[in-house]
């Protein structure tokens, strides 16, 4: 096993604006092979990322990690504008970041990426034809269908919401902001059973979750999708579903798998991870089936 180094801060810009960072390198010279982690929504890197980059430094891959802006330790204003178009430049200039470093070897960077962040890895994937593979877990590759999960009366519960932050916006008006995770009943972007505490878990004591969104982003996530980009995705990819899916048919993570033409090919028992998508990010966990 290789020994890990100290998790250090660092940060790149987009378009002006600082996105907070963290890089965990493997403790032999490099160049090192990297993976850019990306993670679910609301969460940021206080919540169980640390593990992810301890188990792939341990392991000779140094991870990226990241705060979106306009979340957690980033800058950007209005704060939690979760925007899908602006995560995934996000995950691009991660990526650009990771590239120029000497310590890094260019030609062996991968995504990682789990909960909405999957979404991300798997659209980003499909623009970039020089990654050395992506790997996703408990995915939310379908927007629509993560949307239809929380049934008609919840949306029509955040209806409301939405159109008031769409009219502040045009009135140059502060954002009206929803929970992103609330109790079932509650008026909220994610209201399935077990949810709130899925959220809750992946938060370490002294560790803040900003549990807003601006209303009228959720209409983001409810139409964003990866299944129509899945084709476009040339880099090896490795698809692991949850065993107790919540807020994604598992179905649609297939799909992105069937169409991906260098997908690793169904199992006799698909991967797993054992965990559930109503967490932003869970533990790491070794998949059911050993892969190369």
């Amino acid at each position: 096993m290789t020994a890990t180094r100290e998790t250090s801060p660092t940060a790149f810009t987009v378009d002006g604006t600082r996105c907070a960072a963290w890089i965990t390198l493997p403790d032999r010279p490099g160049p090192h092979p990297a993976v850019v982690l990306v993670h679910g929504l609301g969460a940021t890197h206080d919540m169980m990322l640390s593990q992810y980059e301890h188990h792939f430094a341990t392991a000779g891959i140094a991870t990226l990690a990241f705060d979106y802006r306009h979340t957690g330790a980033s800058g950007g204003s209005p704060r939690q504008r979760i925007s899908m178009r602006r995560h995934r430049a996000d995950v691009h200039a991660a990526l650009d970041y990771l590239r120029a470093r000497d310590d890094i070897d260019a030609n062996r960077i991968g995504l990682w990426g789990t909960s909405l962040g999957a979404m991300h890895a798997l659209r980003v994937a499909a623009a970039c034809h020089d990654l050395a593979a992506v790997v996703v877990q408990c995915p939310i590759v379908y927007g629509p269908a993560a949307a239809a999960r929380s049934g008609p009366r919840a949306v029509a519960r955040l209806s409301p919401a939405v159109i008031a932050d769409a009219a502040r916006i045009l009135l140059g008006r502060k954002r009206r902001y929803v929970p992103i995770v609330a109790a079932p009943g509650a008026t909220a972007v994610v209201t399935v059973p077990g949810a709130l505490d899925g959220w809750n878990s992946t938060t370490p004591p002294g560790a803040l979750f900003d549990n807003r969104i601006a209303a009228a982003n959720a209409l983001g996530l409810a139409t964003v999708t990866a299944t129509r980009h899945a084709r476009r995705i040339t880099a090896p990819l490795l698809v692991c579903v949850s065993d107790n899916e919540t807020l994604m048919d598992p179905r649609h993570a297939a799909l992105v798998a069937a169409r991906a033409p260098r997908a690793a090919p169904p199992a006799t028992t698909p991967p797993t991870t054992s965990r559930s998508t109503t967490r932003p990010c869970s533990p790491p966990c070794w998949p059911t089936r050993p892969t190369s």
